[in-house]
């Protein structure tokens, strides 16, 4: 008995921006002032993004205008911005309402009622507030009150794997289990005023969404997750982090990543998938998370695979940005309406240096 995938929901927020537009507006609000306007509009650029969803949008008569009231534009240099706490109570209210949306539709998939859910995993990375998530969960959905309940909080973009180990363990430690994961994520409120070019990538890279999982345990159907993995790389702390400030939480990214990932990717996964009989190319599916285009590319050299097997990686990447945790979920929503091959390897990265890895049968 293995944990099965019986429904799966996405959700983003109604009003996006173009990546060409969000460059303009962050180059207007802050860009100018630190002096980087053409490193903003290079790194966007590159991003492999051209569109993001934000919570942030408001309604607006000219398209060709982002109007939002949540950021100021910068009066100078020293200036950073909403504070934390502003931030946090914009997350309490955008998180609940996204990831009521994503579990709605998980639900209506596996045609499941909210009543019959026996254990709830949350995962967010962009906030925090208790009572939280969870406990909103349950009164918009209407989920039992004496429901199980599990944060993972602030792991980053392998999140939805550190939420899925949960879950499979509650599924399998209990056959009558029923266990619902929603993975949110509200990054557009840390957009940060900085001249920091690894801070101007984080802006040009990630967004909002939410991804939601309804499972129990089985041993048959399609999308069981069958094993994970999970490895932290030595000497790596300070090649991605993710640390709250004064004004929002602020991200650091090494450009060494894609090759450190690279050196190490390929003989790991080999190991891991040995036992089960299977080598690197016996796996026709591969769910790689959007790092950034290098981070895909690196994957993609490093396994040996062609590099077709990122194309829907990259889809997402470009249709929404990087939402962190949701975004692997955004991935596996896509390979499995278009009846992808399985067994699939789901890969994601993240503060640690960790590699985070599934396999789905």
């Amino acid at each position: 008995m293995t944990f099965l995938i019986q429904g799966l929901g996405t959700a983003i927020p109604e009003r996006s921006m173009t990546q060409e537009l969000a460059a303009e507006h962050s180059v207007e609000m802050w860009g100018e002032t630190h002096g980087r306007a053409g490193v903003v509009r290079a790194l966007y650029r590159r991003s492999g993004v051209k569109r993001r969803h934000s919570v942030l949008i408001e309604p607006a008569d000219d398209p060709l205008i982002i109007h939002q009231s949540f950021y100021d534009r910068s009066v100078g240099t020293l200036d950073r911005g909403p504070t934390t706490s502003q931030r946090m109570q914009r997350y309490e209210v955008e998180s609940i309402r996204l990831g009521t949306r994503s579990c709605t539709v998980a639900l209506e998939s596996a045609g499941i009622a909210a009543s019959e859910i026996t254990h709830l995993v949350t995962v967010s990375c962009s906030g925090f507030s208790a009572p939280g998530l969870d406990i909103g969960l349950i009164e918009k959905l209407g989920l039992n009150r004496e429901v199980t309940r599990t944060n993972v909080g602030f792991m980053g973009c392998h999140g939805a794997f550190n939420g899925l180990r949960v879950a499979k363990a509650y599924a399998e430690s209990d056959p009558e289990a029923c266990v619902l994961l929603c993975c949110v994520e509200i990054c557009s409120l840390h957009q940060q005023y900085t001249g920091d070019a690894q801070q101007i990538v984080a802006n040009a890279l990630f967004s909002d969404g939410s991804a939601a999982v309804v499972g129990r345990a089985s041993e048959k159907g399609a999308w069981q997750l069958r094993s994970q993995r999970s490895l932290v790389l030595e000497e790596t702390l300070d090649h991605m982090t993710w640390r709250v400030g004064d004004h929002g939480f602020e991200m650091s990214l090494s450009p060494q990543v894609p090759d450190i990932i690279g050196e190490h990717l390929r003989s790991w996964v080999e190991g891991w998938l040995r036992p089960f009989g299977l080598s690197v190319e016996q796996i026709p599916t591969w769910a790689i998370h959007p790092g950034g285009p290098r981070i895909l590319s690196a994957c993609t050299a490093a396994l040996g695979i062609d590099d077709a097997h990122a194309d829907i990686s990259r889809e997402v990447l470009s249709q929404n940005g990087n939402m962190s945790s949701p975004t692997i979920l955004f991935i596996l929503d896509q390979l499995r309406k278009r009846q992808a091959p399985l067994p699939c390897v789901a890969l994601a990265f993240g503060p640690g240096l960790t590699i985070e890895a599934a396999l789905w049968i």
